[in-house]
């Protein structure tokens, strides 16, 4: 399992579920808010915004929740302003990690991303110096019950995927990011909508961590995950079987 997968999961077994429901919520807002401006608000002519709405319901949150969020960004005042930004850099035991924020004011971001790494034993680099270890893909999942693997796969390549990787619980589907929606949107018309549909940085090689390093590795994770203008964090480690047991304990 792919490193960032891994943190995922052991973040997901943490306490504090309130808290972190209303950071989910607040990144998806921020999402929302963008991908509204950004084209019509109408999600059906807005793929942006279908993904935004899609991530929304991947962390239940409420509709009339999502539809305020999309009428206060579209409205007369406009809410706040967001800009993306994509910060790289490498954390212990050399991991590259990429972070990818929404936020109104550059220089607060920079300054919390700057001072996460540095305190864990990392360093943030300039734009693009990582991030050629990673693809840029469109990966849209399904779970296994709605479709045979033939069936998926036929499907898949029909609408112009790359690949499919079925398992006992899932098939996910990965194509190249000019296709994604295209992609996405053949299928949903197929199978229904998907567990999730997003584009995500896939690193080529990974660095195999040791429980010490692995620690240190998720604890920058994390901070940077805490962070409100943070939306995603990637990271090119694997965590061997045992290692992961250990942190998940």
């Amino acid at each position: 399992m792919a490193g960032h997968s891994q943190f995922k999961n052991i973040m997901h077994r943490k306490g504090a579920q309130d808290a972190r429901r209303a950071r989910q919520f607040a990144k998806v807002i921020r999402e929302i808010t963008v991908a509204a401006r950004s084209g019509l608000p109408d999600p059906a002519s807005n793929p942006r915004l279908r993904a935004a709405i899609s991530a929304a319901r991947e962390v239940n949150m409420p509709k009339d929740t999502v539809e305020r969020a999309i009428k206060k960004a579209t409205g007369a005042g406009g809410g706040d302003d967001y800009v993306e930004v994509r910060y790289e850099g490498y954390g212990p035991a050399g991991v590259a990690v990429i972070v990818e924020a929404l936020t109104d004011n550059r220089n607060r971001t920079a300054s919390d991303v700057r001072a996460a790494f540095s305190k864990y034993g990392g360093s943030l680099g300039e734009t693009n110096s990582v991030s050629f270890m990673f693809a840029r893909l469109g990966v849209v999942t399904y779970p296994a019950k709605v479709a045979g693997e033939d069936d998926m796969l036929e499907a898949a390549i029909e609408a112009g995927a790359d690949d499919v990787v079925s398992t006992a619980e899932t098939h996910e589907v990965t194509c190249e990011i000019e296709a994604f929606f295209a992609v996405r949107d053949a299928l949903e018309a197929r199978f229904g909508e998907p567990e999730s549909a997003k584009l995500d940085w896939r690193p080529e090689n990974s660095v195999p961590l040791d429980e010490e390093k692995a620690r240190s590795v998720l604890k920058l994770l994390d901070v940077l995950e805490e962070n409100d203008d943070v939306q995603n964090v990637y990271a090119n480690f694997d965590l061997p079987e045992d290692v992961a047991a250990a942190l998940s304990a």
